[in-house]
């Protein structure tokens, strides 16, 4: 049977549990919109750069660094997979999970190396039948997206020029309407060559025609990095933004169901208090009238 000390320590238990659910929802709230702000500064970024490239490929009628290859072997394929290293975010891993093992079963006769960031994404990915080659850490916070970035642009350069890789998947969780989000596949490379020869028939934005002196392979080469690092880092934002936007959706949930049962245990508390009350009064009740004498009555 309940008693009154144990309904107090369960009401402070669960005052404590609101206070840490009300906590975690301001810091996703602030958290979102540095996610935000931090897009909206890549935009001048991502167009300057994409200015260089326009630059670049409107002296060239062909590409022949982004030719795919004539082999019909199957070509080896590199695989990033941005989950969350912390939890309580619903069904933010599971659902890019299923979205890759949907993806995999379209690449099941190419070699693949699949990097799982996040330490919360693997256990899902696995539960579907995709175990991956290595692990990694996300961001934590906008600030640490950049050298993760770099880190990553390594990684890629490493898989190229080792393993011969030249296409590259990104999975990512992106904002959608309100608290959602969707799992996005994106390539990265090879570059799309019709999306090139749409920003080649671009029409350049001012009077005075762009020149430069650089080898153009390796401008391009460095025109590309940009471009990864632009797209990678965008990636990050978004899929950064997407995990506390699903942490914020679960701990709205979670405060509900804490109001809900203070609310309960508090009932239970006034009930049971009321009921000793009640308990002690006829106590002291029977009391006085086995104390008082015949006469008395």
């Amino acid at each position: 049977m309940e008693t009154l000390e144990s309904l107090r320590r369960q009401i402070n238990s669960t005052r404590r549990l609101r206070s840490v659910v009300r906590t975690m929802k301001v810091l996703s709230l602030t958290s979102i919109r540095q996610c935000e702000r931090a897009v909206e500064a890549l935009e001048a970024y991502d167009e300057t750069v994409q200015l260089g490239l326009r630059a670049a490929v409107r002296r060239r009628h062909r590409l022949p660094v982004l030719r795919e290859s004539s082999s019909s072997r199957p070509q080896p394929v590199a695989i990033i997979v941005i989950g969350s290293t912390w939890g309580m975010c619903g069904r933010f891993n599971e659902q890019l999970a299923e979205r890759v093992a949907r993806e995999m079963d379209d690449l099941h006769q190419q070699q693949v190396t699949l990097l799982a960031l996040g330490d919360y994404v693997s256990g899902p990915l696995e539960r579907h039948g995709v175990v991956p080659d290595a692990h990694g850490a996300t961001p934590e916070s906008v600030e640490g997206i950049t050298r993760r970035v770099e880190e990553l642009l390594l990684r890629v350069e490493a898989w190229r020029r080792e393993d011969g890789i030249d296409r590259l998947l990104l999975f990512y969780n992106d904002p959608a309407s309100g608290s959602m989000y969707d799992a996005n596949v994106r390539q990265l490379l090879p570059i799309d060559v019709a999306w090139l020869r749409g920003l080649r028939e671009q029409a350049w934005p001012t009077k005075m025609l762009p020149n430069f002196r650089t080898e153009w392979e390796s401008l391009f080469s460095a025109l590309v990095r940009e471009y990864l690092f632009v797209s990678l880092h965008r990636s990050f934002a978004e899929s950064l933004a997407s995990e506390h936007s699903s942490r914020l959706a679960a701990m709205q949930r979670a405060e509900t169901n804490v109001d809900e049962r203070l609310q309960s245990l508090n009932a239970r508390f006034h009930r049971q208090r009321q009921t000793a009350v009640t308990a002690e009064v006829l106590d002291i009740m029977g009391g006085f009238e086995a104390l008082q004498t015949p006469g008395d009555r």
